[in-house]
């Protein structure tokens, strides 16, 4: 089977199988059978899912993470695995790179990351401390990206995420008639408080920032009962790790206003935390001449800034002194990542694996 075919199968294998975070059992088996027929040598991280895998020789490893898990979200009235995020994609992009790499004579070795639970969060970190990245120089990242960021055909050389955290919180405090208000505090009222606490929150405007309330369960059972407790969660977001941490010390301001305010019981915990982007120059320099290279200097696209999260950038944060770029890919990726009915040009996997394949070729200076 040609090359682009084989890639085409392999995407349709994947986004007909999704798995969701830490649940990528039948994936990883997927992609260790692919391995076994190549005949590269991997890995099992064993406790998690995820593997390794590597080729070429050399005291020097350059590497590349492909995310593996699905969202679990609604699709057409159903909940279900979707792999609305792209990494269905990011799996079959490494993989062809693979493909255009394995009967090179390289001068170092490349090692092939696929790494479990990025949505949550939290998968870079275990892929980590089972030694993915041990020994590695440089480390690169692939994603598509949205139509508004990029078009089919253009590829961006580094993506610089922004940080991002979670927060759950909690109202405890008791149920009162609908006739006697006086005799408790509505949950609501406060949730509302949190809601224009979060809006009245000022910084630097020429550094992209959020915080957004996403989920709100407040319910007293019937309508005639003012509910006391409520749960809600949060979603906060920063360009730079040190706009997320003020904002992080802000917002435990506010609430532990709040709680004092209406004299209710607030507790919350910031969980999830990923962090901005630390891009590499050598790394970036690397990927754009890869892309001049395969495809020619029209399709190289500027560096994108977008305040969405990846925890690839836990790499650095573990070990600062890795090198490491994530490339974006344009696709005419629609409506958005995260939507239900994402859907994408499928020949940008074509083109991103040709590109991978040479960043990953390039000997480190």
């Amino acid at each position: 089977m040609l090359i682009d075919e084989q890639i085409v199968a392999w995407f349709d294998h994947f986004h007909a199988n999704p798995e969701v975070s830490w649940k990528e059992f039948e994936t990883t088996k997927k992609i260790a059978s692919i391995m076994e027929e190549l005949a590269i040598p991997y890995r099992l991280f064993g406790d998690v899912p995820g593997l390794v895998a590597e080729i070429g020789e050399g005291d020097e490893v350059v590497a590349v993470r492909a995310d593996i898990d699905a969202l679990w979200q609604e699709v057409d009235g159903v909940w279900q695995a979707n792999h609305s995020c792209g990494h269905d994609a990011n799996i079959t992009m490494v993989l062809g790179a693979l493909l255009h790499l394995r009967q090179q004579k390289l001068t170092h070795k490349v090692r092939f990351i696929f790494q479990p639970a990025e949505e949550l969060g939290n998968g870079a970190v275990a892929a980590f401390e089972h030694g993915a990245v041990d020994d590695v120089s440089h480390l690169f990242g692939v994603h598509l990206r949205p139509i508004e960021e990029l078009p089919l055909g253009k590829i961006a050389p580094a993506i610089h995420h922004g940080a991002a955290y979670f927060l759950e919180g909690i109202i405890k405090g008791d149920d009162a008639h609908g006739a006697r208000p006086h005799q408790g505090n509505n949950a609501i009222d406060l949730i509302m408080a949190v809601n224009q606490m979060i809006h009245s929150l000022h910084f630097s405007p020429f550094e992209p920032h959020s915080a957004k309330l996403t989920k709100i369960i407040a319910d007293g059972g019937s309508t005639n009962i003012i509910p006391g407790g409520a749960v809600f969660e949060m979603d906060i977001r920063a360009q730079s790790n040190q706009l997320l941490n003020d904002m992080k010390i802000a917002i435990e301001r506010g609430l532990t206003a709040i709680s004092q305010q209406f004299n209710s019981d607030i507790t919350w915990r910031f969980y999830d935390f990923t962090p901005g982007a630390e891009v590499s120059a050598d790394a970036t320099a690397m990927a754009k001449e890869a892309i001049i290279e395969v495809l020619g200097e029209p399709y190289l696209a500027p560096e994108i800034h977008t305040p969405g999260a990846d925890d690839f950038h836990f790499y650095t944060v573990k070990k600062p002194q890795l090198k490491a770029a994530m490339i974006g890919i344009g696709a005419n990726l629609s409506p958005g990542l995260h939507h239900p009915k994402m859907t994408f040009d499928r020949t940008a996997l074509l083109d991103a694996a040709r590109v991978l394949a040479q960043i990953l070729a390039k000997t480190p200076q």
